[in-house]
């Protein structure tokens, strides 16, 4: 819960993430609220009002994720909304402001998108999304002691690299720091 409020105002490419693994927690343990306090929360948590705070937090994800359908699969109506902000920043980036930083990141990351998005079998997924289901699928190899080759390394920097660019640039999007209309 605080985790996903510091990184949804200061990173929101290592929010979407961040929510990614928490959806997958509550599938793991079957949607089921007091698996995840006393298995989770509980241990780790002893304030009370703080514990209170975060089984509020993870019940009402819960309800949103049974209310949603997405009990086995997908994600929560709020991630899908901010990986669709995140493509269409990417594409103004891209084709309005045609901003040349941001074009030379991208066409750096874009075969290792491509070939993730291939080996993935994603087609159907936007380019913005396939990127954070790399990094977010890097995250849980290196949790399982996964270890990649220099190339796969190099290959997952490219990505993060363009996924940093675009958050910098949500967020000034979000503070109102940007201005489409006089580019």
């Amino acid at each position: 819960m605080l985790v996903a409020k510091k990184t949804k105002e200061n990173n929101i490419a290592e929010h979407v993430i961040y929510m990614f693994q928490i959806e997958d927690l509550i599938r793991a343990n079957k949607l089921d609220l007091d698996t995840i306090v006393h298995t989770i929360l509980a241990p780790q948590i002893q304030d009370a009002d703080l514990l209170a705070a975060y089984t509020k937090w993870y019940g009402d994800m819960i309800i949103q994720m049974k209310r949603e359908g997405i009990a086995e699969k997908g994600h929560l109506s709020d991630l899908n909304e901010i990986i669709m902000e995140l493509l269409m920043l990417h594409n103004t980036l891209l084709n309005v402001l045609n901003d040349k930083a941001y074009k030379e990141k991208f066409e750096t990351a874009l075969p290792s998108l491509k070939d993730f998005q291939a080996k993935s079998k994603s087609a159907e997924v936007n380019i913005v999304e396939v990127g954070l289901n790399a990094l977010y699928s890097k995250m849980i190899l290196k949790l399982k002691g996964q270890e990649f080759t220099e190339a796969t390394e190099e290959a997952f920097t490219t990505m993060s690299q363009l996924l940093g660019y675009l958050a910098v640039y949500y967020k000034k999007m979000r503070n109102g720091e940007l201005n489409f209309a006089n580019n």
